[in-house]
């Protein structure tokens, strides 16, 4: 598969720069070992107790980040037969720094063959004044399972949100599977209007990645008034919503994955 790629500098050599990366693999005995668990800065993370096969990881926010000026970089690597839990104690607030500069944060994943990854982090907040450019990179062997949810609130209660732009590409094999890339707030042409938000300010995306699915394909639906249910062209699908808070939002993304786990 292909190689990751290194870590970005700070967008202008003022904020902080930190990393953190998780390795798995199967321990030989039915379970999964983490023989790297190692992060610095704002990464703290902790393994968690877990029945069966399954390692459980936890990233536990040891300082306010990302804030302007940050660059930030957390890498997952998942081997063959290794199988992964992710999640995070509580949301990401991505605040303005003193320069006025933005942020990054980029995620790289790679799950090696019948190994799979269950990446259920808290939401993403873009506060006021603040500046976010997040880039998630996943590569996946052709017998990769793969449940990645990513949910984005667009300000604090009562305020409006900063600007925010994501990117999630997805490879299987070595071939493209998914690639989407979204902005939000200041500046940000029509990104309030009735063809993007609508006026909710909280959005989000459920992707699943399961050979099972080259079987029997997910079929296509509506799930709400602003969600649906997509199959993508490979065996995998996606939960698409807007909603105009996070808990609808969770509620709404948790539907769709558990029609896809029942049909499997």
């Amino acid at each position: 598969m292909t190689a990751l790629a290194a870590a970005p500098a700070p967008p202008d050599g003022a904020g902080l720069l930190a990393s953190a990366r998780i390795v798995a693999v199967a321990d030989g005995r039915g379970g999964t070992a983490l023989p790297v668990l190692d992060g610095g800065g704002p990464f703290a993370l902790r393994r968690l107790r877990s029945p069966g096969a399954e390692a459980r990881v936890c990233l536990v926010g040891a300082m306010s980040a990302p804030l302007g000026g940050d660059a930030l970089t957390l890498t997952a690597e998942v081997e063959d037969g290794a199988v992964v839990h992710f999640s995070t104690t509580a949301a990401t607030i991505a605040l303005p720094g003193r320069t006025g500069a933005p942020a990054t944060y980029v995620v790289y994943i790679r799950v090696g063959e019948g190994a799979e990854l269950r990446w259920l982090p808290e939401p993403l907040i873009s506060a006021r004044g603040g500046e976010l450019r997040m880039t998630t990179r996943i590569e996946l062997a052709p017998t990769a399972r793969l449940v990645f949810r990513e949910e984005q609130i667009l300000g604090r209660a009562g305020e409006p949100p900063g600007r925010l732009t994501a990117r999630l590409t997805v490879r299987r094999g070595g071939r493209p599977l998914y690639d989407q890339e979204l902005s939000y707030g200041p500046g940000v042409p029509g990104w309030d209007g009735g063809a993007v938000l609508g006026g909710h300010r909280a959005v989000g995306q459920l992707l699943v990645v399961d050979p099972a699915f080259a079987a029997a394909p997910v079929a296509p639906r509506v799930l709400a008034p602003a969600a649906v249910v997509a199959p993508l062209a490979g065996p995998a699908a996606v939960v698409s919503a807007v909603a105009p808070d996070g808990l609808q939002l969770r509620t709404v993304l948790e539907t769709g994955l558990l029609g896809m786990e029942i049909s499997r």
